[in-house]
């Protein structure tokens, strides 16, 4: 879904667009704003926190708002229905993928196609990768403790989730390198607002992705694996399977969703952390505090930004009547820094409790994946922070990528004392105990 407020164009000069002038503050898409949007949002917050934008969206910057949005049956995830908005050319790229994937689904089709998806991503099988997580991270680290330094993207937070997914799916390890740059480019067509030569590769790389899970699912139709393809080819409810439509868009979204979200909880979550000493010191002397600091870091950073519903019917939102056919985009990085619903919150507490957080969004379109991605944030931040006690920023201006809905660095430089790698060192950690908020 695309958000276009205050982006520069050929666009009528809003009261709320006026006042950002006003304020010297820009849009939050541009490049310059990517490093801190927040001091915007909260501007917007502050003076009109349902902004009916230029192009017909309404967007929302409160937590209530936002939370209600996710939950209403009244909205629909499905771009057909939007009248009004970025999205309504027929040839827009959430329109040309949409219909097809699970997220963009509205019940009963959604209920079923997820039924049977959960069938085979069950919370027994989630909490039995632990050890395999515990193990790929402790192999990330023994391969930069030595150096003394590493590139957190590049050495660890991206390649951790990449393996995982790629091995619950069944994707063959000499095939992992392709998969990069297919989905950076391909989920960048959330955002909606893309010059063509970005649209024009984020179009072919969503074709090798399709492509590349047509021939593994045709594989695993004829050698059924122990792995979740296979498991979603035989999950059947009441009679129903998945069609080979639903296979591959599904497999698609899992693979981007199951990289992307843990990829950037750990960068962004790292950053917040080096930036936030105190922080940093309260998760490394008390390991109990790993599952609410990580609930802490998606709320104060987290990885998707944004997500957006269409009316299906009128409905009024703060005292706005959103139409039937237009858009409400909720801010979820707006959201999870109210300060009525999250007291100081533009202040990293790796002990918040409660911590009621829409980083995994909201509603029937939670994030299936909200498990994994949270243990897989839990393991990665007490390893590392128990392995490289002293570690430090050696880059004063960490760089983003161009996405906006789904936000994350390009890369995060940082340093530490070396240190010994093998198998001494990479003793696994206890589970941490229970705490912060279950998934759902």
């Amino acid at each position: 879904m695309a958000i276009s407020l205050w982006l520069p164009g050929p666009m009528a000069v809003t009261d709320l667009a006026a006042a950002l002038a006003e304020a010297n503050l820009s849009s939050p898409m541009l490049p310059e704003n990517r490093g801190d949007p927040y001091r915007i949002y909260r501007f917007i917050r502050e003076r009109e926190p349902v902004h009916h934008a230029p192009d017909g969206s309404w967007v929302l910057t409160r937590y209530d708002h936002s939370a209600a949005l996710l939950r209403d049956p009244r909205f629909s995830t499905n771009p057909a229905l939007l009248t009004e908005g970025p999205d309504v050319d027929a040839m827009s790229p959430v329109r040309q993928v949409g219909s097809s994937l699970m997220m963009f689904l509205d019940p009963p089709d959604h209920t079923r196609l997820r039924s049977l998806v959960s069938q085979a991503f069950t919370p027994r099988m989630v909490e039995s990768l632990r050890p395999r997580i515990q193990s790929l991270v402790d192999e990330l680290l023994d391969a930069v403790v030595e150096t003394g330094e590493m590139d957190v993207l590049e050495d660890f937070a991206y390649p951790l989730p990449t393996v995982v997914i790629c091995e619950l799916l069944g994707v063959p390890a000499e095939d992992r390198h392709q998969f990069k740059a297919w989905s950076a480019d391909a989920s960048r067509l959330l955002d909606g607002y893309l010059d063509k030569a970005a649209l024009d590769k984020g179009m072919v790389a969503g074709m090798y992705l399709f492509q590349y899970f047509t021939d593994l699912v045709h594989e695993r139709r004829k050698e059924p694996r122990n792995d979740l393809l296979s498991a979603m080819l035989a999950a059947e409810d009441d009679g129903e399977r998945l069609s080979h439509a639903e296979l591959l868009s599904t497999a698609t979204l899992l693979f981007i969703a199951g990289f992307e979200t843990t990829m950037n909880l750990v960068g962004n979550g790292t950053l917040a952390l080096l930036r936030n000493p105190d922080q940093l010191a309260r998760l490394r002397d008390d390991r109990s505090l790993i599952r609410t600091g990580v609930e802490e870091l998606l709320r104060y950073d987290g990885p998707v930004h944004v997500t957006a519903r269409i009316a299906t019917q009128d409905v009024q939102i703060g005292g706005e009547m959103v139409r039937e056919g237009e858009q409400a985009v909720a801010i979820l990085g707006a959201a999870n820094r109210d300060p009525d619903q999250f007291p100081d919150p533009d202040r990293l507490d790796v002990a918040r409790t409660p911590n009621r957080h829409l980083g995994f969004g909201g509603g029937p379109h939670f994030c299936l994946g909200a498990a994994l991605a949270r243990m897989e944030g839990q393991i990665a931040f007490d390893t590392m922070l128990r392995r490289l006690p002293d570690l430090e920023l050696a880059t004063t201006e960490p760089t983003y990528r161009d996405h906006y809905v789904i936000r994350g660095l390009d890369e995060l430089r940082v340093r530490f004392t070396p240190g010994p790698s093998g198998p001494i060192a990479a003793q696994p950690a206890e589970a941490p105990p229970a705490g912060g908020r279950k998934a759902t």
